[in-house]
């Protein structure tokens, strides 16, 4: 009976989890390249009461063992990063990744970090950086006097300077791809970093070795769906009720057991 009681409370735990899980996606419905979250789970060791090849008392020898499990456990968490659908802003540094690339960004310490939301912006000396602050690597710098600013699909970053006849080529921009873009650890701040689950990154330009290519005037939203979430968190809390049903009727079992004389 102990058994049930510890089994259950594992499966409480792990939707209890689920359901964390669930909230951060919805919580971040509205956040620019955003990839959701699935937890995956992993029964937990079973208890072998009887072996398989252990001789029956009454002779013979069963040909399946007789095992309990002993509950759940969480395996892992999984990002998804399915394409997210694009909305159109027509803003000139708002960039969009058609296909399975990331923005290589330098953060403050020197280190990379990677990410899939486009909203640029230009710090004090003109360079292309996040809504953070982490510059866009390798850098490119807008110029004073700039009236526009045109990004091609294959990255070419061009500047029309006031004073000029011809536009200023500024640099090219780069998107990397992983082996396992799942093994990435988020950060924070629309951030991921690699991990040795990820493998090391290939640059490539946009339109080659299947980064994708870029979209200017439009932002990549997240590839959460209100709905499909909705269901989860249904069917989590009814598995949470159950299991707490199993905990509630183990405990009852328990009673009867005591009152016995």
């Amino acid at each position: 009976m102990i058994r049930t009681l510890y089994t259950a409370a594992t499966g409480m735990e792990a939707q209890q989890l689920k359901m964390d899980v669930i909230s951060n996606n919805l919580a971040n419905t509205g956040t620019t390249g955003f990839k959701k979250v699935r937890a995956e789970f992993a029964d937990l060791l079973s208890e072998t009461i009887r072996g398989a090849a252990q001789p029956d008392p009454r002779g013979g020898t069963p040909p399946t063992p007789l095992q309990v499990g002993l509950g759940v456990r969480t395996g892992t968490t999984t990002r998804t990063f399915s394409q997210g659908d694009l909305t159109a802003t027509q803003g000139p540094l708002d960039l969009a990744i058609e296909g399975d690339g990331f923005f290589t960004v330098r953060r403050p310490d020197g280190t990379l970090a990677y990410t899939r939301a486009g909203n640029f912006k230009v710090d004090a000396t003109g360079r292309l950086c996040t809504a953070h602050g982490e510059v866009l690597d390798p850098e490119i710098t807008i110029p004073q006097g700039t009236t526009s600013v045109t990004i091609t699909a294959d990255g070419t970053v061009s500047a029309q300077v006031s004073g000029r006849d011809q536009a200023q080529q500024l640099g090219q921009i780069q998107l990397a791809r992983f082996p396992n873009p799942g093994g990435l650890e988020a950060i924070g701040g629309n951030l991921l970093v690699t991990t040795p689950g990820s493998g090391e990154p290939v640059n490539a330009k946009p339109g080659e070795l299947g980064v994708g290519t870029l979209s200017q005037g439009y932002l990549e939203g997240a590839n959460v769906k209100a709905v499909e979430e909705m269901i989860e968190m249904i069917t989590t809390q009814r598995a949470y009720e159950l299991n707490s049903k199993v905990i509630q009727t183990a405990d009852q079992m328990l009673q009867k057991l005591t009152n016995l004389r």
